[in-house]
């Protein structure tokens, strides 16, 4: 544990870079659960980043990097799915 400490340590480029990726693996598994459970799910990259983040974090630094909208839809007002492949003609089996 104390060698993987060390490559960091002082190194906040390398710092930042990781918590920006692992940030962003968390909100995909957050975005796959949420939609397994039937949840409509709209990310928002563009999102007003200094005033949400001061009405969130006003005692940490905490930086976002997207905002999650989470609810469920009027289906009636979303598009009907895209065809698919089926397995057939999606995979070749050797």
């Amino acid at each position: 544990m104390r060698i993987v400490r060390s490559y960091f340590v002082g190194n906040k480029p390398l710092i930042e870079e990781n918590a920006f990726r692992n940030s962003s693996l968390q909100a995909a598994y957050f975005i796959l659960a949420a939609r397994a459970l039937g949840l409509g799910l709209r990310t928002d990259v563009r999102f007003r980043r200094r005033e949400t983040e001061c009405g969130i974090s006003s005692r940490r630094q905490v930086e976002g990097q997207s905002s999650l909208h989470l609810g469920y839809g009027d289906s009636s007002k979303l598009h009907p799915r895209n065809p698919r492949l089926n397995f057939e003609e999606a995979s070749v089996i050797l």
